[in-house]
């Protein structure tokens, strides 16, 4: 029994280690949808997004938008063949919290995104919009 249970706690160890060690860092992907064309989105295809109202280095998305289009931010970022990694970046919010930056805009995902590939943020209110890398910050 003892050796059950041991061999378990090792299993599980070794399932959670690789786990923590995934998440760590987490890489950024460049995802392709017709209508929508080039996006980016996180490690597990959630789509990114970038807000109108904001400005480099500052988020503009606060308290109920923020419930809404809640922050993307990871420690270290890895990215696709074609993507600059020091196009990324953090800030530091006015509420505290860390926030991932591409070319200097903050990065969020859409509450109504359920699923991997769902773009359904891109649009809202006309300052909602996904983030094409080949076209990005938009003049």
């Amino acid at each position: 029994m003892q050796r059950f249970l041991f061999l378990i706690l090792l299993i599980s160890s070794l399932f959670l280690g690789n786990s923590l060690v995934m998440g760590t860092e987490s890489s950024i992907k460049v995802l392709e949808k017709e209508g929508i064309g080039k996006y980016l989105a996180d490690s597990s295809g959630k789509t990114l997004y970038w807000f109108k109202k904001d400005s480099p280095g500052k988020s503009a998305c606060m308290g109920p938008c923020i419930e809404r289009w809640p922050i993307f931010y990871v420690e270290n970022i890895s990215v696709p063949k074609g993507i600059n990694k020091e196009d990324f970046g953090t800030i530091t919010r006015e509420d505290g919290k860390k926030q991932t930056t591409f070319r200097g805009y903050p990065l969020y995902y859409w509450i109504n995104d359920k699923q991997a590939g769902d773009t359904t943020g891109h649009g809202v209110n006309n300052v909602w919009f996904v983030i094409n890398p080949d076209t990005f910050p938009p003049k």
